[in-house]
């Protein structure tokens, strides 16, 4: 069985502790995803590296930005710092580049086309957000027919109110993934595996 790492939007957005969307811990989800990382060279795994960018006129966000009908503040503009890559993060030179406009890492790029000339057959999600582009990815992935791995402590993501933290989320979305779109696992337990 052929696997792709998906190393989803570790960009400075998640990682700068000014940003909105911070997401606490984000130190020991890039470590867990740099050990992916290093297991992916030995095993000769396809690493692909994605990172999200709009354009700084928002014409290619759709309803990223608006999905209420109400128009919100464009983010993830090419060029400004919140999209840079966090410097932790270390990225094989060897990995494929992808960009996209939206949450899951399949929509509007050529991510599938990609991994199905490589004869992919299985996706390794680690990344931010993991209630968002991780999830969207993971169920995208599963509907497009591959085995889906999803590393639940190589994800993070913000609180969203008090009551949904980044620890009630990730429960929420291990539960949904298990029942029936991905293997779940935590960064040791896939290493071991």
């Amino acid at each position: 069985m052929a696997r792709a790492i998906l190393i989803i939007d570790v960009q400075k957005i998640y990682t700068d502790r000014a940003s909105p969307l911070h997401c606490v811990g984000n130190d020991a989800v890039i470590a867990n995803i740099n050990k992916v990382l290093t297991a992916a060279e030995k095993s000769g795994d396809l690493v692909v590296h994605v990172r999200h960018f709009h354009r700084a006129d928002g014409l290619d966000a759709g309803r990223m930005f608006d999905f209420s009908g109400q128009p919100g503040e464009l983010g993830f503009v090419a060029g400004t710092k919140e999209v840079e890559d966090d410097p932790r993060l270390m990225v094989p030179a060897t990995a494929l580049a992808v960009t996209k406009q939206r949450y899951s890492c399949f929509v509007g790029t050529s991510l599938d086309q990609i991994l199905r000339e490589k004869s992919i057959d299985r996706i390794v999600v680690t990344g931010f957000m993991t209630n968002f582009c991780c999830e969207a990815t993971a169920r995208n992935g599963h509907d497009l027919d591959y085995f889906v791995d999803f590393l639940l402590d190589a994800t993070g993501c913000p609180d969203l109110s008090e009551s949904a933290t980044q620890a009630a989320i990730k429960e929420a979305t291990a539960a949904t993934l298990s029942a029936g779109f991905a293997r779940v696992f935590s960064t040791a337990e896939w290493l071991a595996g």
